[in-house]
């Protein structure tokens, strides 16, 4: 059993999520309360270290009126999060899912803070068919995917998405920017994720779009 996974993305018209300058400004004040609003009906957000390092983020329900924070679930194979990151403050739990080449000391760091659980899965990087495992035994089920490129890769490549929530801006970034899905990529058309869409809508000066991920039978 694995939590429902929703992907959730702004980005721009060309399938970027940041400049090559790493100006991130896309989603507008209506699309940022979306994300909100989906955050609050979810049992946890999750994101690369990536995200953490760049942006920061608190990880939580602020941009409406709520008494609910998910779980915040960070990716951080190589145990590089900072012991000052947000996303380790005290207004939600938070659950760093690492490896077992993680630093010990970072370890015995953050086994001190409050509202922090460490989970191993992985020699070298993050499984993540285990770590959905590892989630939904722990009474998550389900999760709103915020990125990054990276991550976002390796969730669709093991199959373990099954909503994509995107508002795209109008705007055009171009350049090696970071997109909404990096890694390897797919070869064929025929290995590449299918969606079906399921609605559509203007938002702001934006769009939104909702798909389903076609599972293979």
């Amino acid at each position: 059993m694995k939590p429902y996974v929703i992907s959730n993305v702004g980005m721009s018209l060309d399938g970027k999520l940041a400049t090559v300058g790493g100006d991130s400004r896309i989603s507008c004040e209506e699309d940022l309360i979306r994300v909100h609003k989906i955050r609050e009906k979810v049992d946890g957000i999750m994101v690369g270290i990536g995200t953490v390092l760049k942006d920061n983020p608190r990880l939580t329900v602020h941009k409406i009126k709520s008494n609910k924070n998910p779980v915040r679930i960070v990716v951080d194979s190589k145990l590089r999060i900072p012991l000052n990151a947000r996303v380790l403050n005290k207004e939600a739990k938070t659950i760093i899912a690492t490896t077992e080449k993680a630093d010990k000391e970072k370890l015995k760091e953050l086994s001190k803070i409050e509202n922090v659980e460490v989970i191993i899965c992985g020699k070298e990087k993050v499984d993540l068919k285990k770590l959905m495992e590892e989630l939904y035994k722990r009474g998550i089920k389900s999760i709103l995917l915020e990125g990054g490129g990276t991550l976002n890769w390796g969730m669709f490549k093991e199959g373990l998405v099954d909503e994509v929530s995107v508002y795209i801006a109008p705007m055009i970034f171009g350049g090696k920017a970071v997109s909404y899905v990096d890694g390897e990529g797919f070869k064929t058309v025929d290995e590449a994720v299918k969606l079906e869409l399921k609605n559509f809508y203007r938002l702001g000066e934006g769009i939104v779009l909702e798909f389903k991920v076609k599972k293979d039978e």
